[in-house]
C-alpha cells in the first residue's frame, strides 16, 4: 500500500513489460466536513432570521404603526444576506470584504443580526408564533456568532484555510497523476506501432 492511501498494482502493458497502475483514493478531510456542517447550520439559521424579519417587517408596514420598526427589520435582512454570503466564501467576496475572512468577524456579524431579530419584539397574543420564530432564529444565530468568535480566538479559522489549500493541492496533485498516467498510456500505444513498422 502506498503512503498516501492509493494502491500500486503492476499490471502488464501489451509490450511486455510491468507497469504500476496508479489508484489513488482520496477521504474528505473530516475537520473540512465539520466545518462544512457548521457554515451550513449558520446559514440555515440567517436564513430564518431574514424570513422573520421580512414577515415583522411586512407586518409593520403594513399595520403602519410602527415604521421605524420595518426600516429596521430591512435593515437586519441585508445585514443578514452579508451573513450568508460570508459563508459561502466566494473569493471574490472574500477579496473585499477581508474581515469576514476571520472568523471573530463573522461571528460579531453573525450577532449583530441575532441581536437585531431580537429587538422589538411584540408582545401582542396574536403574534405569539412570530416572536416564537424570531427567538428560535435569534438565538440559533447567537449562538453561531459566539462558536465562531471563539473559534477565532483559537485560530480555527487559520488552520480550516491551512487544511483547504492542502486538499486543493492533494487533489491538484491526482489530477497531475492521472493525467501523466493517460499520457503514458499513450505515448506506449504509439510506441507499439512505431515497432510494428
Amino acid at each position: 500500500m502506498s503512503r498516501n492511501g492509493g494502491e500500486e498494482n503492476p499490471q502488464r502493458s501489451n509490450s511486455g513489460s510491468a507497469t504500476p497502475a496508479i489508484r489513488v483514493r482520496s477521504r474528505p478531510d473530516p475537520f473540512l466536513v465539520v466545518c462544512r456542517c457548521f457554515s451550513l447550520i449558520t446559514s440555515i439559521a440567517a436564513i430564518l432570521c431574514i424570513a422573520v424579519n421580512v414577515l415583522s417587517a411586512v407586518r409593520s408596514f403594513k399595520n403602519g404603526s410602527d415604521v421605524f420598526d420595518g426600516i429596521f427589520r430591512c435593515y437586519a435582512v441585508v445585514i443578514a444576506m452579508f451573513v450568508i454570503v460570508a459563508e459561502t466564501e466566494w473569493a471574490f467576496i472574500m477579496k473585499f470584504w477581508k474581515v469576514l475572512e476571520y472568523w471573530a468577524g463573522r461571528g460579531m456579524l453573525q450577532i449583530f443580526v441575532a441581536v437585531m431579530t431580537r429587538a422589538y419584539l411584540e408582545n401582542s397574543e396574536k403574534r405569539t408564533e412570530l416572536v416564537l420564530l424570531q427567538n428560535i432564529a435569534g438565538y440559533m444565530l447567537l449562538a453561531c456568532g459566539v462558536v465562531y468568535i471563539i473559534s477565532g480566538i483559537l485560530c480555527i479559522g487559520h488552520l480550516k484555510r491551512a487544511r483547504q489549500k492542502k486538499e486543493v493541492s492533494r487533489e491538484q496533485a491526482v489530477k497531475d497523476l492521472q493525467e501523466l498516467e493517460r499520457r503514458r498510456e499513450e505515448l506506449e500505444a504509439l510506441l507499439l506501432v512505431e515497432e510494428r513498422i
